[in-house]
């Protein structure tokens, strides 16, 4: 049967592409488990500047982080709506990671060896008996290059950064445009040109680039591709 059949659906690129939504609907559609890598690395950044591993400057702590690192649990619990939240080490951290500080901390943690094999080692548990829809940089080609289904998200810095900006605003952040944009071509250049896991299009990952599509769009063009996936089965 069809249905019986699970796969792995891997969701990567640049930030503010809008990953994390296409992931969190299909994985609803598809009664799939959904897990936002990118949510893991900003809770171990979360983690650090708590602790103070990580200063205002993004300086790490190195050696307290490589003491600590196995004592950072990550998991993904559904809330009384059925939308998957983030918890770190128990604690729903969900809000307090969605700020550009976390996401600054998040691409500066993410450069780590020690902390991307952590991740990479609870990512490798949650999805090996496959029903996942997981979404990050590098899921297609590190993670999971196994993954049956493959997407690589782009759109242009100025649409990602109007997109992001415009949900900081609504959170209440006070940020500028201009703030948010240099975030973002920072964030690209740590994501492409890190030593460790750089971020890069897996030759057999779909390249949609959605700078110009709507949301209801990307979500009927990404539940085609995995049926026809799921139809080869």
């Amino acid at each position: 049967m069809l249905q019986n059949k699970k796969i792995i659906v891997a969701i990567d690129g640049f930030s503010s592409c809008g990953k994390s939504t296409m992931a969190k609907h299909l994985a609803k559609q598809i009664g799939y488990a959904y897990i936002d890598t990118g949510a893991m690395y900003r809770a171990v950044a979360f983690y650090c500047l708590q602790a103070e591993i990580m200063n205002k400057y993004w300086e790490i702590d190195e050696e307290r982080l490589r003491k600590m690192i196995q004592a950072i649990s990550i998991e993904f619990r559904p809330n009384v709506n059925g939308e998957s939240e983030t918890y770190l080490n128990g604690i729903n951290v969900e809000t307090a990671i969605r700020t550009l500080e976390a996401g600054t901390g998040a691409s500066k943690v993410s450069q780590l060896r020690i902390v991307r094999e952590a991740m990479v080692k609870q990512q490798h548990l949650m999805g090996e008996k496959k029903g996942v829809v997981m979404d990050g940089r590098d899921i297609g080609t590190v993670v999971f290059p196994q993954a049956e289904l493959k997407i690589f998200l782009t759109a242009r810095p100025e649409i990602r950064a109007q997109r992001r900006y415009d949900e900081l605003i609504k959170k209440g952040e006070n940020v500028t445009f201009e703030a948010v944009l240099q975030s973002t071509v920072d964030r690209d250049n740590s994501d492409m040109n890190r030593a460790e896991s750089p971020m890069r299009k897996a030759s057999d990952a779909l390249l949609l680039d959605n700078s110009e599509m709507s949301i209801e769009s990307q979500e009927v063009w990404l539940l085609a591709e995995f049926n026809k996936v799921i139809a080869l089965l």
